[in-house]
């Protein structure tokens, strides 16, 4: 079996506020570790029925990068939720709600 390791590290202030957000994968093209501003991770414990999260984002993450990094998260999951469930029909309701979602943060479609 093949297996593939992702870290995440996170740096802290001293008040434990996120100053950096870094990850690797064993699998990614450069073996660097990539400094990013936000991240989402949601997993699935299948024995609680329940999902797991961790949301951090650094201290100079933009509020307008945020609105568009939820933006396009909301997106990718509809992608996602499409690919494993084959429902389109509530996918186009999601891809409805995400322009509106961009019309009412002033989000950019263009960028």
């Amino acid at each position: 079996m093949r297996k593939a390791e992702i870290k995440i590290t996170v740096e802290l202030d001293d008040n434990n506020m996120p100053e950096n957000i870094l990850w690797e994968s064993t699998d990614a093209q450069t073996k660097d570790q990539v400094p990013v501003k936000s991240m989402i991770l949601a997993l699935w414990d299948h024995n609680y029925k329940n999902s797991m999260r961790i949301d951090l984002w650094t201290k100079d993450m933009p509020v307008d990068e945020m609105k568009r990094f939820f933006y396009e998260t909301l997106q990718t999951m509809g992608d996602s939720f499409l690919k494993a469930t084959g429902e389109n029909l509530i996918v186009e309701d999601l891809r409805d709600y995400c322009a509106h979602f961009a019309d009412k943060m002033g989000i950019d479609m263009k960028k």
